[in-house]
């Protein structure tokens, strides 16, 4: 059996990263188009800009907030017309996707600069591909990952703390979903068993932010880097990145696929979602008592959302659960990497199941 992971060309994380981008960007040529999230154009760029182009000619370009197809062609044709080395993305997850998605089009490298810490979207080869209003329509596997991933703590430190939170729910899902597919033999994102190595780290995904996510939530509200924060953050973006796609995934991320059906949890972050689909699936593969209170546990001390309620839908209906459940378990979802069978009904008892457990916990607070 042939296993195969994946990994970025070159990772740099620290407080002051940002200081070297135009260096590291260097490396690729004389010119960068700089795809840059709007909040991120208009408050952390101008620090870095004129130290980034000490080093490396930048075109700027706004993001527009989605990663969709009308806004990666938009891109990629404002690209083209110019003669760049290197595609770059600064923001976060939906940014640096976006920034893939266009390289992968002009066929370029690509340079990321994550400023938030909310997904373990920059190290990997995908790019998540959203409709212009928000809902899931499909994961692009790019053909490498990316050259660059730098990560700022610094940075990452003033940003708002429901980020980083929501980077650990992302997070949390890792070493679960590894542990499924390793259990069934069930392939990774490049199709093929993952190694030693992947699910390793993605254990050590899981025994890091148990560890250290309430204290480096507690730095990220007083916005200092510490070594608490830089191991979190590392956790999120760089653990979790190798984790999932070297690893594999399987319920969680395809129920946050399935919660996307739902508008009201549009108004949620990617990882916020993904930590309900982390505890239903506890639920789905009838986990322990021990791990279920320990997962709960975490979510409810760091802020994680431990019911329905928490992803925006406080009296969802059967009908609209059954059609989260239904997405969930669309063919080729990655639910179906679970070394047991799966049903749309067993995914809306589990759904109910975590709600109802959610809920007594608070309940009993």
């Amino acid at each position: 059996m042939i296993s195969t992971s994946i990994f970025p060309g070159r990772y740099v994380q620290g407080a002051g990263a940002m200081w070297e981008f135009g260096r590291e960007l260097a490396r690729f040529g004389p010119k960068a188009f700089l795809i840059c999230d709007g909040q991120v154009l208009d408050t952390v760029l101008p620090q870095f800009r004129p130290a980034i182009e000490e080093h490396i000619g930048l075109a700027v370009e706004r993001f527009g907030g989605e990663c969709s197809d009308p806004e990666i062609e938009r891109l990629a044709g404002v690209a083209r017309c110019g003669a760049h080395h290197v595609i770059a993305g600064m923001g976060g997850g939906k940014t640096l996707d976006t920034a893939k998605a266009v390289a992968h089009a002009l066929r370029m490298p690509v340079a990321l600069a994550a400023t938030i810490a909310s997904t373990d979207a920059p190290c990997s080869s995908l790019s998540i591909v959203y409709s212009p209003d928000g809902v899931f329509l499909r994961s692009v596997a790019h053909p490498s990952n990316p050259n660059l991933v730098l990560v700022d703590t610094a940075v990452v430190a003033q940003a708002p703390v429901r980020l980083l939170v929501s980077g650990m729910g992302d997070a949390l899902a890792t070493w679960f979903e590894a542990e499924s597919c390793r259990q069934k033999y069930a392939p990774n994102m490049t199709g093929r068993v993952g190694s030693m190595t992947a699910y390793a780290l993605a254990r050590l995904c899981y025994e890091t932010i148990l560890e250290y996510g309430e204290l480096a939530r507690s730095a990220c509200e007083a916005k200092v880097a510490t070594a608490a924060l830089e191991r979190v953050v590392e956790a999120n973006t760089l653990l979790s990145g190798l984790g999932f796609e070297s690893g594999g995934l399987a319920a969680a991320h395809a129920i946050h696929n399935g919660l996307t059906a739902l508008s009201p949890t549009h108004r949620y972050y990617h990882g916020e979602k993904v930590a309900v689909g982390t505890l239903a699936s506890l639920f789905l593969t009838g986990k322990s008592a021990k791990i279920i209170d320990e997962v709960y546990s975490f979510c409810e001390t760091v802020g994680l959302p431990t019911s329905l309620a928490g992803v925006g839908l406080m009296d969802v209906a059967d009908e609209e659960l059954m059609s989260v459940a239904r997405k969930a378990c669309a063919a080729g979802e990655t639910i179906h990497n679970e070394p047991l069978p799966v049903t749309v009904e067993a995914v809306f008892g589990s759904l109910r199941a975590m709600d109802a457990e959610g809920r007594r916990r608070a309940s009993a607070r």
